[in-house]
């Protein structure tokens, strides 16, 4: 089927769901006050975006995203790297890092509030480690997946070990790496909301847990969607980056 058709039943799905909804609501088969209709959700959408209060809680919160997830980039691939080209530091690491990936992450949150507090340190350090994991994992196992015959064809040549690495490993693990930045991706903006939730006095997931204590239904529904088009966005983008990047998948 064309991408365009695609996505054409993908929107088709949404709409469908939208109308199910409001049928539902409309039909009296759920109590309104604590699910209203997408009719009723959609003027506080449209009061939030026409008055612009979305931009300060969302910069909130894409900022510690953003920080949060390069670091955790950078750390994974490094490391990553590393671990796939060393068996010293396989052996050595690779224990430690199989006792920690499987802890869930939001079990974490009260000890890093213990240990930073609840600013812009606990939620960065929570979507750094969050983060980290994906990547590493995928790097990982795409250094060591790199056809051996590649790796002795550079040896024939000459090359050393950095230029083994830039010319051979990279280019060979990127798809993997890629695919787990996309997953980090996703983990990192959880986590965020997640923290600004349950320890925090700004952002995006703070200020629906707000609405919701004090009972303002609509507008927490209308954050949730503008929640929603942003997980969107960041997938179409980090889509755009990764056809660019790794052209021969695309096609």
């Amino acid at each position: 089927m064309p991408e365009l058709g695609r996505k054409g039943f993908g929107l088709l799905s949404i709409l469908g769901m939208l109308l199910l909804w409001e049928l539902i609501c409309r039909a009296g088969l759920v109590n309104l006050s604590l699910l209203p209709p997408p009719s009723q959700i959609a003027p506080a959408l449209w009061k939030i975006l026409a008055s612009g209060s979305f931009l300060v809680p969302l910069g909130q919160t894409l900022g510690m995203l953003l920080i949060g997830y390069t670091i955790a980039c950078v750390a994974g691939v490094a490391l990553g790297l590393l671990m796939g080209c060393s068996d010293y530091l396989y052996g050595l690491l690779e224990p430690l890092v199989e006792v920690i990936r499987p802890i869930p992450k939001p079990a974490l949150i009260p000890a890093m509030v213990v240990f930073l507090g609840i600013g812009a340190g606990m939620k960065i350090t929570m979507v750094a480690v969050a983060a980290l994991f994906p990547v590493l994992i995928n790097t990982l196992q795409g250094v060591r997946g790199v056809d051996p015959v590649l790796l002795a064809t550079a040896r024939t040549l000459g090359c050393s070990r950095l230029e083994t690495i830039r010319k051979i490993i990279l280019p060979a693990s990127l798809p993997m790496i890629l695919t787990g930045m996309r997953v980090s991706l996703s983990m990192g903006l959880v986590l965020v909301i997640l923290a600004e939730m349950l320890a925090a006095e700004s952002g995006i997931g703070f200020l629906i847990l707000d609405l919701q204590r004090s009972f303002q239904v609509r507008p927490m529904y209308a954050w949730i969607a503008i929640l929603a088009v942003v997980g969107l966005l960041l997938n179409v983008l980090f889509e755009m980056v990764e056809d660019r990047a790794v052209p021969w998948r695309a096609k």
